[in-house]
């Protein structure tokens, strides 16, 4: 949605901030992203792909991994939520022609778990925060921007993987 995440602000006294938005705009920025990690955590990694005023579908899901597998040499383990496209028959088809690609889910409804979700809520909450955007072009370059600079600070994503329970500190 085209709302923006208000946050508590610093203003001049007397001056409150005013936020202009459109209302009801159905426009939006998809997105689909994952967080990537060797077996000795040294090295993570963030890919993301941004689809402006569309909805990701099994063919964008399907493009995402393609583009994933190409990038990552090694076996991939993909752990993703239950959402109906990771288990759309495109994209089980893709995982049943590429072996080296295991696929397993979250246990249903944990956003707790997903390491994503670590990186939208961060995206959301500083950089995106307190930010009217009135055209769905403009979100998408202000999230894609954002998103690139937080794929160059591999301690921040590494804290994304720190923060749920499935990756064991060392």
């Amino acid at each position: 949605m085209m709302s923006p995440l208000v946050r508590r602000t610093w203003a001049p006294k007397g001056q409150t901030p005013i936020f202009k938005e459109r209302c009801r705009s159905y426009k939006k920025v998809s997105a689909i992203a994952a967080v990537t990690t060797g077996a000795r955590r040294l090295r993570t990694r963030l890919y993301f792909s941004l689809h402006v005023d569309k909805n990701i579908r099994a063919a964008e899901t399907v493009r995402f991994l393609r583009s994933l597998r190409r990038q990552i040499q090694t076996p991939l383990m993909l752990i993703w939520d239950r959402s109906r496209i990771h288990k759309a028959n495109a994209v089980q088809e893709y995982l049943k022609r590429h072996k080296r690609m295991l696929s397993f889910h979250f246990p249903a409804y944990a956003p707790e778990l997903n390491p994503v979700e670590f990186f939208w809520s961060y995206l959301k909450v500083n950089p995106l925060a307190n930010r009217s955007v009135t055209e769905v072009e403009s979100l998408a370059q202000v999230a894609r921007y954002h998103s690139t600079s937080i794929k160059r600070r591999p301690n921040l994503i590494r804290s994304f993987l720190k923060a749920t329970p499935l990756f064991c500190q060392k």
